[in-house]
């Protein structure tokens, strides 16, 4: 199987992708993030009564023609303690931000245009349009009204807005689920001293993160080692717990311990593509058995997490139904970079200052796949397309940003 080109795999990835579809209810605590499944509609009116914009009186305009003016006080409305009389003409009620505007008043003047004179008695020094600072009953949203369309994504104003809408639980599409597994008889779980052969399982879990921020549900499914029992017997688990993506990672080569690909095709799996021209990660396979959608990333550190947000992130985001976004921003080069080859190149890379108007990338010295610790300082990820010159600071590049 040739190499695929990187665009050519994302495209193919992602083409016939859906938001899924299925739906749980869920309370306001964990709705950010999430999408909505039907329009949500409001239960209650907002505010349910005429309310105060300010601190000051509540009043008659009518009564202020012309001058100073003094009213008598007849009570007193704060928010929740509503006076329950109502205003004649000369007279005031002193009323507080957000208290109900009483019967009979139809506008409010600010205290600082005012001064209270003996007792039971207010100056008002300048006349107020009827319905001044008085924020009408409805008027942020009426019982019945669309609070949010089917589809949207909940930010913490939008979880507010379901709150004062009357919602303590909201129907929601569900997440993504994306089932991880890592592979290889060398590996072992953090926490557990690795003997002489042996490495600390690391790549699982950025790849859980990165799943998590793009919207996903991780299911662990932790370690297996080359085995191919083990291995169909993880993935049935996959099927059975409907996850949406299956993803493995290490054992996607050609080796003779590399089961990944084999395995699955006996299992039905029909492989999109195998082995991108790309580096990091060559070594990536995608696939799909009915609505179950595989992905086989590499075992090297950066090789596993440079697939994932370059793949996985951008297929989970729509599984999620989150908007697309463009897979490569504009930037400028910070330091010389070699010609490349027939491959496209994605050098872990930094923002850095820069005179430009744009960003400004500072690739890492040392790119080499097994470098963690190099990831880990980076924040994007430097793009060299296939057979691109040598390039040399403020040259223009496109780069990716990293979860």
């Amino acid at each position: 199987m040739s190499l695929v080109p990187v665009d050519d795999a994302r495209a193919r990835l992602l083409s016939d992708v859906a938001p899924v579809s299925r739906t749980e209810r869920l309370p306001l605590a964990a709705l950010v993030g999430r999408r909505l499944a039907a329009d949500l509609r409001a239960t209650v009116t907002q505010p349910s009564f005429d309310a105060s914009a300010m601190d000051g009186y509540a009043l008659i305009a009518a009564d202020l023609t012309s001058g100073e003016v003094p009213l008598s006080v007849i009570g007193e409305s704060a928010a929740g303690v509503p006076f329950e009389g109502t205003v004649c003409a000369g007279q005031a009620v002193r009323i507080f931000t957000g208290a109900p505007v009483p019967v009979g008043a139809d506008a409010v003047v600010i205290q600082e245009n005012t001064e209270r004179l003996e007792a039971g008695t207010v100056l008002v020094r300048e006349p107020v349009a009827v319905g001044r600072h008085i924020r009408p009953a409805g008027n942020d949203f009426r019982e019945g009204d669309v609070l949010l369309p089917a589809g949207a994504l909940f930010r913490p104003a939008g979880v507010a807005l379901a709150a004062s809408g009357g919602h303590a639980d909201v129907e929601v599409y569900r997440r993504p689920r994306v089932a991880i597994l890592m592979t290889g008889s060398e590996l072992v779980m953090p926490g557990t001293r690795p003997a002489p052969s042996q490495i600390v399982a690391s790549n699982g879990f950025g790849i859980a993160a990165i799943v998590e921020a793009a919207g996903g549900e991780v299911l662990s499914y932790g370690i297996v080692e080359d085995d191919r029992d083990s291995l169909v017997r993880v993935f049935e688990r996959a099927l059975e717990d409907e996850a949406d993506v299956f993803v493995t990672i290490g054992g996607a080569s050609v080796g003779d311990h590399d089961l990944v690909g084999p395995v699955l095709r006996e299992r039905g799996v029909t492989l999109d593509f195998w082995k991108v021209a790309m580096r990091p990660g060559k070594p990536l396979m995608a696939g799909r058995l009915g609505p179950l959608r595989f992905l086989g990333l590499p075992g090297n550190p950066a090789s596993s997490l440079v697939t994932a947000e370059l793949f996985l992130r951008p297929l989970v985001e729509a599984l999620a139904g989150r908007p697309a976004r463009a897979p490569y921003e504009k930037g400028v080069l910070g330091a010389d970079v070699s010609a490349n080859d027939h491959r496209a190149e994605f050098m872990r890379s930094r923002i850095v200052p820069g005179d430009s108007n744009r960003p400004m990338i500072m690739p890492a010295p040392r790119q080499d796949s097994s470098l963690l610790s190099v990831f880990a300082q980076a924040d994007v990820l430097l793009v060299r397309p296939p057979h691109a010159p040598a390039g040399q600071p403020g040259d223009p590049c496109e780069f990716v940003r990293l979860s």
